[in-house]
């Protein structure tokens, strides 16, 4: 099947325009100094897939492997947490006047503040199981809303870190229209990765964490003389995560990659929005195996990046999500097995398809001299439903 694809008209080149105002290269230094200090903090490992390079016709793909992030299992675990830690730093500086550092937050100096503090979010999973860890960590109280969609498993695993975990009717976006009512009527603090008006400081601190990924992954490619990317493909959902690694590729590297944000062919809302030149919605029923990218509606603040940094917009299929999930998983093709849930191998999915099609090849400029940066953003946060797709072959 031919590549669904939109040049974004919009896209401008290196240079022309900054996201400082948004997302600096200071903030995520601050970010990657505190995450840095949490408990059981490590970087995650870049995998380099050369057989798949070899097979796909390009010099070299890497994959940023998400699967053992701070334990939770996704890289939604560096921006749930980390906002949830600023909105505590926040309120205790407005209730006592104090300036206070996150480790005090760990060491539960400010408990007899932060207990009096909840936190509500929606979700598709992953975000929410970082806010409840967070809120867990840092000393607050938890609410997490969840859809009809939303597993059983990933469900329990938001409880298991004292979250009230509430399942309403309805899809992802009515989730989050459920966490913004609550918020407002009870005082609630919200934690979403998609920004809404008067919340989007906490949504930026979101996208903030994510960031750290970025900066270990260029980290990681430039060491030892290696090189930037030439190409980005990775994952859509509201665009935070898209945005984040935009956003630090541009604050830091003088020549930045080109950009192919990929999502589900019904879950569409950023392919839509290029195809617009503005936010819209996706005309898909977001029924998709792609549950952490099951989104209706970009989220404003990210578009304010995707719509000048991203070149191309691009679906896939679950049937094409499903198999490279098996590819991943086959040592001989990618060197090493790999893990990666419904959501997770989405970008390298995007990647396939292209380097399928010779003349998509070349309006993305891709060559035998291409090197192709990937982000498994998670590994399997469900097992019930990893097995289910894998056949059983875990």
């Amino acid at each position: 099947m031919t590549a669904a694809i939109v040049r974004n008209a919009l896209a401008q080149s290196r240079g022309r325009y900054g996201f400082e105002d948004l997302i600096s290269r200071l903030d995520t230094h601050a970010a990657r100094v505190e995450i840095s200090k949490w408990p059981s903090f490590t970087e995650t490992p870049l995998r380099e897939l050369s057989p798949l390079a070899r097979q796909s016709g390009v010099a070299e793909i890497y994959y940023k492997d998400e699967a053992t992030r701070l334990g939770l299992g996704s890289f939604k675990a560096l921006g749930g947490a980390y906002a949830v830690a600023r909105l505590l730093q926040r309120v205790i500086a407005r209730r006592t006047g104090e300036t206070v550092e996150i480790s005090d937050l760990i060491a539960g100096r400010y408990r007899s503040v932060t207990e009096l503090v909840t936190v509500v979010s929606s979700t598709d999973g992953n975000h929410g199981r970082s806010v409840a860890w967070g809120a867990q960590l840092f000393g607050c109280r938890c609410c997490i809303v969840i859809h009809a969609g939303v597993s059983d498993g990933r469900r329990d695993a938001i409880a298991s870190y004292g979250a009230e975990v509430i399942r309403i009717n309805g899809n992802y976006d009515d989730s989050v229209c459920h966490a913004l009512e609550l918020a407002d009527q009870t005082g609630w603090e919200l934690v979403a990765d998609t920004s809404s008006p008067g919340h989007e400081q906490t949504c930026l601190d979101v996208m903030r964490g994510y960031t750290v990924m970025a900066a270990e992954t260029l980290d990681q490619l430039l060491a030892a003389g290696g090189h930037a990317p030439t190409h980005v493909f990775i994952q859509g959902g509201v665009g935070g995560l898209a945005a984040a690694v935009c956003a630090h590729f541009w604050e830091t590297l003088d020549a930045t990659p080109t950009f192919v944000v990929v999502e589900p062919d019904r879950a569409d809302c950023l392919y839509q929005s290029a195809q617009l030149g503005s936010p819209a919605k996706t005309i898909g029923d977001l029924k998709t195996v792609m549950s952490g990218l099951a989104c209706g509606e970009p989220s404003p603040i990210a578009w304010q990046i995707l719509r000048k940094a991203v070149e191309f917009f691009m679906t896939i299929s679950d049937a094409e999500a499903i198999c490279v999930m098996r590819t991943l998983a086959d040592a001989r093709q990618v060197g090493s097995r790999i893990v990666a849930g419904e959501s997770g191998g989405v970008g390298l999915a995007g990647f396939l398809k292209v380097a399928s099609q010779p003349a998509t090849r070349k309006l993305m400029r891709l060559d035998r001299s291409s090197r192709v940066l990937t982000f498994g953003t998670e590994g399997a946060t469900d097992p019930a439903i990893y097995a289910s797709l894998m056949g059983g072959d875990t």
